[in-house]
């Protein structure tokens, strides 16, 4: 037997062990530390802001610091003002018109049950009457076991429901609780930022600077570069939505336009959340005109949509369009929502350390050529 072969399977075999002890204690510090690695994830997302307040204002870094802190509040907190006051100036729309439109819905069934859904009951109670007792039996069965079926999903969803409202509930204290040590530990993490990456320099080789380096300032850009690219996505499915019902003359076009471009970064449903009922509304309701203008609309928002993303993407995080449709839909797949994040972040990751010749090294070492 060749030992070269049997030293690469060796080094190999250490190669793939190391990465999975590597994963494996990402794994453990997240759930261990995971406040302080949303933390540093803020502070990386902040830095350039506190630099910029740093240089421009002449400020201390940890007054830089808290004024960005309170920036990115006082923006989270306005949005959801603003979502909270959308909400209920909706609701209160609702409650005035929705009892005339529940008339309209409740006559239009009556009239379709009595015109459609008679005559076909009165055929099957015939049929049915024309069938012999074992027969008879079969069917009452069928129907007793889809009627249990229904009503167990029924309740199982409802109960669903109840149970995520009540963690929700139970955790409001832990959520705060990490909430505060995440926000302070930015503080201190963004405030010592550079003395930091100061001390984790003098501890690493340089050639690990260098690859580390290149990774940090991909991964900067492909952060930076996603948010803008959702925010410019969102931003072209509520003008495109506010240009359509503006045209179809739909009252509260600008809210309903600002709610529909936040509900499009829902993964799958998207824009269809809110788009599908309201065409399914429109159509029983026999406002056909409106069904047809919203059913183009949405039309176009999805085709939009699917051509622009991977673009859009591609070229804020500077991947190939097809490469980062593919890690959407991956990342999405394995992760969930956060998979939209995830996947491309990790495309970004793997090239970066191609790039950086990462790869070419630990080939190197398995096969046992000396890295330089």
């Amino acid at each position: 037997m060749n030992l070269q072969y049997v030293y690469s399977a060796i080094r190999f075999f250490i190669v793939v062990g190391a990465i999975a002890v590597g994963f494996f204690a990402l794994y453990y510090i997240w759930h261990l530390a995971y406040p302080f690695l949303i933390a540093l994830l803020l502070a990386f997302l902040i830095n350039p802001l506190v630099d910029l307040l740093q240089r421009k204002g002449k400020m201390h870094r940890a007054l830089s610091v808290t004024l960005a802190l309170l920036l990115l509040i006082g923006i989270i907190s306005t949005l959801l003002t603003l979502l909270i006051n959308e909400i209920v100036q909706g609701v209160v729309y609702l409650a005035n018109v929705l009892p005339e439109h529940f008339t309209e819905l409740v006559n239009y069934m009556e009239t379709f049950f009595m015109a459609q859904i008679m005559p076909i009951y009165n055929q099957l109670e015939d049929i049915f009457k024309n069938l012999d007792a074992e027969q008879r039996t079969t069917v009452l069965e069928n129907v007793q076991s889809i009627g249990t079926s229904v009503t167990a999903t029924f309740t199982d969803f409802l109960q669903a429901i109840a149970e995520g409202l009540r963690n929700f509930f139970v955790s409001l204290p832990t959520i705060l609780t990490v909430l505060i040590f995440s926000l302070l530990a930015t503080f201190f993490i963004s405030k010592d930022w550079y003395r930091l990456g100061n001390w984790i320099k003098s501890k690493v080789p340089e050639r690990v600077q260098d690859s580390a380096g290149n990774v940090y300032r991909d991964l900067q850009k492909a952060l930076f570069g996603f948010v803008k690219a959702q925010l410019t996505l969102i931003s072209i499915t509520a003008v495109i939505v506010l240009i359509g019902l503006l045209i179809l003359k739909v009252k509260y076009a600008i809210t309903i336009a600002l709610i529909i471009g936040l509900v499009d970064l829902l993964p799958y449903l998207g824009t269809g959340a809110v788009f599908v009922p309201w065409i399914a509304y429109s159509f029983i309701t026999g406002n056909y005109s409106l069904t047809i203008g919203l059913a183009i609309l949405y039309g176009v928002v999805v085709i939009q949509r699917q051509i622009m993303e991977p673009k859009v993407l591609s070229s804020s995080i500077g991947l190939d369009p097809l490469a980062t449709l593919i890690a959407l839909f991956v990342g999405f797949q394995l992760f969930g929502f956060l998979g939209l994040i995830i996947g491309p972040v990790s495309l970004v990751v793997i090239k970066t350390l191609f790039h950086a010749n990462v790869f070419r090294d630990l080939w190197n070492f398995i096969i046992g050529i000396k890295v330089e």
